[in-house]
């Protein structure tokens, strides 16, 4: 009979941040270009969307490790206390909205002529908050099933 070693927690690699940006990216598209979003954006308040925000930090951390009992916080490598691959989610959640929101002229299609370049940044941030719900879902998700 022959004894394993005891695993330990894979590191944090590229990859994972790469499958998290892959989810990321897959969802956060439609939202990015709805009409809905950003009228719905526009009408939220900032409270509005603070709290979309600490929404999706609390999706993300459930996610990887509520939902997935074999990985732990603690275990993983960690800046500042925080777990590298939450940290990678949450730039991967947000930076994928804010991207697509760039790329595709989002706000100055929706909001164009209608707001002052302050406002525009204001309601932008307030899409990609809404955006993020979606991504985190992505992002986590892909993270989750492609770790191994």
């Amino acid at each position: 009979m022959r004894l394993k070693r005891p695993s330990r927690p894979r590191g944090f690699r590229v990859a994972d941040s790469a499958q998290q940006l892959v989810g990321g990216f897959l969802l956060a598209g439609p939202f990015v270009v709805t009409e809905e979003v950003w009228v719905l954006a526009d009408n939220m308040s900032v409270f509005h969307a603070l709290a979309t925000v600490g929404v999706v930090f609390a999706i993300g951390y459930a996610t990887l490790y509520k939902a997935d009992t074999k990985r732990d916080p603690d275990d993983e490598q960690n800046v500042g206390g925080i777990p590298l691959r939450f940290i990678s989610l949450m730039l991967v959640s947000f930076g994928s909205v804010t991207i697509l929101a760039v790329l595709f002229d989002a706000p100055d299609t929706f909001l164009g002529g209608t707001e002052t370049n302050g406002a525009i940044a204001v309601t932008t941030f307030k899409a990609v908050s809404v955006g993020a719900i979606f991504s985190v879902v992505g992002a986590a998700t892909a993270d989750s099933v492609f770790s191994r």
